[in-house]
């Protein structure tokens, strides 16, 4: 029982360093260790220019009033008096290496030496720290490989690994590399690890989930169980927190499925449920606001928790839409599959498109017929060679003669100028839809303040399509405006916590969503949405006040200390002056305002001139102070994605998991490696994962390249072979 070996090259990059460099970032003596997270940096730190000891990265400074210090052990929990003046660190570097727990204790005895790693949580660039070798470190770093680039068990007993290693590291044996035995039960120690770490970050926090349904090639069912939170320290998190087997896919067996998940990991409140327009989903809902109406974190008894898939109704409209042309799109389909059919018909089409003097790095894709954005980069790439399929028609007997076949048996012929014209202006059309989508489908970004932009442009562009003259147009675009009126309505039919998010966006708030209704529907609709908008948002806050009132009237009181602390150290006396006049004028813009609502949509709108650099949960971050019950309420508004595509990503991986050769894997060991690569590959540097997203269409171009120079002779056969194996292997 092993997981998938078809890893792809891109994954490859943030191999067995990924994970256990990353951990260095923590605990400065080891690149190879486990340890526990530093604390975020606060207002309580003290800011110094002196360089900050190592000792901090196994204790945490904890203020116990009065401007005095204890300092707390990662490992034991052992304290120490900390003050900056009073007391040095030689007691914390001195019992760091001899206490029996921590990690990194046998390193911190041995000889070290440097080495470059990649920063933590997906930052870019590299940090320079010690490091000293340990078969344990080495053999925890290697399961971490197998789960993030998805080799197979048997890979670690292969005799090119060994020799490899054994090169790479002359202190590591032959019998100190674990056999597959040992590197499964080290992937089930990794996720039992990293899922008590993921427990201890979600205690006590609302979370918003994705799920979605899949049959594996077992011809068994898994549902994937996603959650999206921001911490404190107002980071975004995707993790997925179970990938397991069901009974089938109805309602209310997936609703309990759900139910005994959150219960096995401790969380008592769900903030949404983002879902697919599947009938058995609005069964799972029911069955969910009824079951955990009566949990601790209920916001509201789940008046929001429905979350329709926006990417899903965006996929509804097109596919409505696309029904008017499926004959050009058919045509075209036909002459790419024809091109992409052999070596020589390719060759054949290379030679049409170097005579026409056509430059373009693009190369022609088959579409997969039911997924509509396939389609797209089908037709987006077809339509630049037009010249070339016209002149095939007239040039090409093998071609002439392929498509007066399909005619003499009841087929389509070849794409003609008009054909090709119907596909470039629906490609146009459609290029909004495919950029909505991609913008729907992010887990790195906060997804749900930009909804309403997309939607608005869409709805704005099919609405002026269908007063076209063209007649083609004008079908298409009234097909769909009936779907999009069926799931937007005037507005009124989407889940108000869309819009909601729109508000806490502070470039946008109340007047731009007012704007764009009064664009579309008029001044009484915006009106009338305005206020149901702005009753949800007070509804919320309003229980955001009682459940939090406590943590607030806390905040306010540190946030008073701070301010007179400041004005106390402070050595400018200008800069002192100015910050007290930017308070004054906030408490005058405030007169009237009865709470944080009222105070924030009275301000005015940040500038949307710097939208590329702006960053809304830095924003939230730097105003948290300002907006203490609001800032509560936007952390839970802003993590809610619009989409599953974040669980439907899960199935990717699962499928290359369990392939054809694969299909003995249990499905307890296949959530192991599902769920646990999802974890490691959040510290992988986001150049890294940006990459994989590229790597299908890498491959396809690679493929076409080998089968363009087997077509034209430009290399022997068996090299081409042997590029061919390097992929498939």
């Amino acid at each position: 029982m092993e997981p998938s070996s078809d890893a792809s090259p891109s994954q490859a990059t943030p191999t067995a360093t990924t994970e256990p460099v990353a951990q260095a970032a923590q605990a400065v003596p080891t690149a190879h260790a486990e340890v526990p997270p530093l604390p975020p940096k606060g207002k309580g730190n003290v800011c110094t220019n002196r360089k900050k000891s190592i000792a901090w990265n196994h204790f945490e400074k904890v203020d116990i009033g009065d401007g005095h210090f204890k300092a707390v052990c990662n490992y034991c929990q052992k304290t120490y008096l900390a003050d900056s003046k009073g007391h040095g660190t030689a007691n914390l570097l001195n019992h760091t290496p001899i206490y029996v727990k921590n990690p990194n204790r046998k390193i911190l005895s041995g000889q070290q030496t440097l080495m470059f790693e990649p920063k933590m949580d997906g930052e870019e660039g590299f940090q320079l720290v010690p490091t000293a070798f340990t078969v344990e470190a080495s053999r925890k770093a290697l399961a971490e490989m197998v789960i993030i680039d998805e080799l197979p068990f048997r890979f670690v007993e292969g005799y090119g690994f060994q020799r490899y290693a054994t090169t790479l590291q002359p202190k590591l044996r032959i019998r100190d590399i674990p056999s597959r035995q040992t590197i499964a039960r080290d992937v089930i120690s990794i996720y039992g690890v990293k899922r008590e770490k993921l427990r201890g970050a979600l205690k006590g926090r609302k979370v918003c989930l994705t799920t979605d349904t899949w049959t594996s090639i077992q011809n068994l069912c898994y549902m994937s169980l996603t959650s999206h939170f921001i911490d404190d320290d107002w980071k975004l998190h995707k993790r997925i927190l179970n990938f397991c087997q069901v009974e089938d896919h109805k309602g209310e067996t997936i609703g309990r499925k759900i139910e005994l998940c959150l219960r096995e990991w401790g969380i008592n409140g769900i903030f949404t449920l983002t879902v697919d327009n599947a009938s058995s989903n609005g069964a799972t809902i029911k069955f969910l606001e009824n079951v955990i109406k009566d949990w601790e974190g209920t916001v509201l008894e789940h008046e929001f928790l429905h979350m329709r898939c926006c990417a899903h109704i965006l996929n509804l409209i097109v596919g409505n839409g696309m029904r008017e042309i499926d004959a050009s799109i058919a045509k075209v389909r036909e002459a790419v599959r024809y091109v992409k059919s052999s070596p020589n018909r390719n060759q054949t089409f290379v030679g049409f498109v170097e005579r026409l003097g056509i430059e373009s790095k693009s190369l022609l894709c088959l579409d997969v017929p039911t997924r509509w954005n396939s389609t797209y980069l089908m037709l987006e790439t077809a339509q630049k060679f037009e010249k070339v399929f016209i002149r095939m028609d007239f040039e090409d007997d093998s071609y002439c003669s392929y498509f007066m076949n399909k005619e003499n048996s009841g087929g389509m012929g070849s794409p003609s100028s008009i054909d090709f014209q119907n596909c470039r202006i629906f490609v146009g059309f459609l290029k909004l839809f495919y950029n909505a989508t991609k913008k729907f489908s992010g887990s790195l970004y906060v997804t749900a303040n930009t909804f309403f932009d997309e939607m608005f442009v869409i709805q704005e562009n099919i609405s002026n399509l269908s007063k076209s003259q063209n007649h083609l147009l004008k079908n298409m675009a009234t097909k769909m405006e009936s779907k999009f009126d069926k799931y937007w309505g005037k507005g009124d039919k989407m889940n108000h916590l869309l819009y909601v998010a729109v508000i806490l966006d502070p470039r946008k708030k109340l007047r731009f969503l007012k704007f764009c209704f009064s664009e579309i529907y008029g001044n009484e609709v915006a009106d009338v949405m305005a206020e149901l908008v702005r009753g949800a948002l007070v509804k919320l806050y309003d229980f955001y006040s009682r459940v939090d009132s406590s943590n607030v009237q806390v905040a306010s009181e540190r946030e008073r200390t701070h301010i007179e602390g400041e004005s106390i150290g402070c050595s400018d006396p200008y800069v002192m002056v100015n910050s007290r006049f930017e308070r004054f004028l906030e408490a005058e813009q405030s007169i009237g305002c009865s709470n944080e609502i009222d105070k924030y949509l009275a301000e005015n709108c940040e500038s949307r001139r710097g939208d590329v650099k702006f960053e809304i949960l830095g924003w939230w971050k730097a105003n948290s102070d300002r907006y203490q019950v609001l800032s509560k309420l936007a952390r839970d508004v802003l993590a809610v994605p619009v989409s599953t595509v974040a669980s439907e990503s899960a199935f990717s991986t699962e499928g290359r998991i369990l392939d054809p050769f694969r299909s003995s894997l249990s499905p307890l060991m296949v959530q192991n490696l599902v769920c646990a690569q999802d974890w490691l590959q959040a510290l992988v540097p986001i150049s890294f994962r940006k990459s994989k997203d590229e790597v299908e269409v890498l491959e396809d171009e690679f493929h076409d390249l080998v089968i363009r120079q087997a077509a034209t002779g430009g290399g022997s056969s068996s090299s081409s072979k042997g590029i061919s194996i390097n992929i498939d292997d």
